[in-house]
């Protein structure tokens, strides 16, 4: 079964905010938003990262599968490849390819699309 399928509707406004986990240890300055996923894990999400937020504690990591992300607002900075990453910045990583940690100065959002079934 495909990834599920929605109308038009705006994941940032405020009536969405109950939608938004925190990802754990990280003070709730990291968030993700699930926007779609499908039976095989392969999901769609948003990660929001709080001004401020930083995830050193957690070193670089990487997965077993591929990734797609973009900033969609706001800057990061991905220490693996020692660069502020700003809006409109896109990666499609290869399985294994490490990335951050991240920190912010200001709020970011990424859009992310993932690819646990194809993992290697």
């Amino acid at each position: 079964m495909p990834k599920a399928t929605m109308t038009y509707f705006n994941a940032l406004l405020d009536e969405n905010a109950d939608k938004w986990e925190v990802i754990e240890g990280t003070d709730g300055l990291v968030e993700f938003y699930t926007l779609a996923m499908d039976e095989k894990g392969d999901y769609t999400r948003l990660t929001r990262f709080k001004a401020g937020a930083d995830t050193s504690a957690f070193g670089a990591i990487s997965h077993l599968y591929p990734e797609e992300v973009m900033i969609i607002s706001g800057r990061m900075y991905d220490a693996s490849v020692d660069r502020w990453l700003e809006i409109g910045d896109y990666a499609s990583r290869p399985p294994h390819e490490l990335h951050g940690p991240f920190k912010t100065d200001v709020d970011c959002v990424v859009l992310e699309m993932s690819f646990p079934s194809m993992s290697v």
